[in-house]
């Protein structure tokens, strides 16, 4: 009988770490491992091994003692949770040098996030393919949203400008935008905004090598 697992509540911290822990996870078992332990996966990805079962104890006994837990079944459980099996359509927003790389890389290691458009407010780059995906205008958004079903949003326009391509995604019912402008944004409670500061997690990183 296929076992129902209800979606817990996970802090965000906790959610950043199951998508690291299912690409792991993948590896193994494309490598032929069929079960591991917290242990031996906390050398993997210097996680510390409480933390891993504390993060498994939120999805019921997943595991046994002396025997760790079963590769494929946490594949399953935390695909499910991510919902990896259910394609989602991606804009971005922004095509300069960060957008272009995100556009050439496009997600090549999960077949189920792909950004299928973008957009732009230079008059160079509108109408023409950037690593094979069209530039549409930001004026035309509300149109190509609608077509291609976008649900998912990734915004690398300048924070001087990111508040109102943010508040156009939000007209168009975008509720998970990924944001690479430092600076809080306006939107409401049902919309889910990410940001990533790239000089921010630079930062961290330095202080942290040089302890």
């Amino acid at each position: 009988m296929e076992r129902i697992i209800q979606k817990p509540q996970l802090s965000k911290a906790t959610t950043k770490r199951l998508s690291l822990y299912l690409r792991y996870l993948k590896g193994l078992e494309k490598n032929g491992v069929t079960r591991v332990k917290s242990s031996e996966l906390s050398k993997m990805i210097q996680v510390g091994s409480a933390t891993i079962r504390r993060d498994f104890s939120h999805f019921g006994e997943l595991g046994r003692s002396g025997y760790g837990y079963n590769v494929s079944d946490l594949i399953k459980v935390f695909s499910d949770m991510l919902e990896t099996k259910e394609e989602k359509r991606i804009a971005l927003i922004g095509c300069g040098n960060l957008g272009q790389a995100l556009l050439n890389n496009n997600f090549r290691r999960n077949e189920n996030l792909t950004i299928v458009c973008a957009f732009d407010n230079d008059p160079e780059k509108i109408g023409k393919e950037i690593c094979g995906y069209p530039v549409f205008s930001i004026e035309e958004m509300d149109e190509v949203l609608a077509k291609e079903k976008i649900t998912v949003a990734i915004s690398t326009v300048p924070s001087q400008n990111a508040q109102k391509a943010i508040d156009q995604l939000v007209d168009n019912g975008i509720t998970a935008i990924l944001n690479f402008a430092p600076d809080p944004l306006n939107v409401p409670d049902n919309v889910h905004v990410h940001y990533i500061d790239l000089t921010s997690e630079l930062q961290t990183l330095i202080y942290f090598d040089g302890q």
